[in-house]
């Protein structure tokens, strides 16, 4: 066997997920979010009155998992769900004004994150970051 554990890339993507999970953890913590939280939350305060099913769609996950968190949030305050107006079997979430304050709060810690994350890095880097995580995803997508 010619390949090593610290060979599979996998495993490196693995280790750098766990790390920047662990510190945005952290980070956010003290305002009662988890991260997976925090994703819902930026992407309400990036549009506000968006669907579960536009959330479940654009953070790849699945509508239980979903729902679950959109619960969890209102139940803090942070977000109330209401039917659409254009189709009644959907729910669109929006911000409460608590959930628009913690944005005041979240969003610099986000871009710090951002910054420390992206330290040292171009943005040619990162574009090719991005070309080779989305060749990756596709990769695995495939095989399923």
């Amino acid at each position: 066997m010619n390949v090593q554990f610290q060979d599979y890339i996998s495993i490196r993507i693995h280790k750098t997920d766990l790390n920047l999970t662990s510190y945005i953890k952290s980070k956010l913590e003290v305002f009662n979010l988890a991260p997976e939280q925090n994703l819902v939350m930026m992407l309400l305060w990036e549009k506000d009155g968006i669907t579960q099913n536009h959330l479940s769609e654009k953070l790849g996950k699945d509508k239980t998992n979903i729902a679950r968190m959109v619960s969890s949030l209102e139940k803090k305050g942070f977000i109330k769900r209401m039917s659409c107006r254009k189709d009644r079997r959907s729910l669109e979430l929006y911000l409460t004004e608590k959930g628009r304050e913690l944005g005041c709060q979240v969003v610099p810690v986000a871009e710090e994150f951002n910054r420390i994350v992206c330290k040292g890095i171009t943005p040619s880097e990162i574009d090719e970051l991005e070309r080779l995580l989305t060749k990756i995803n596709t990769n695995v997508l495939r095989e399923l």
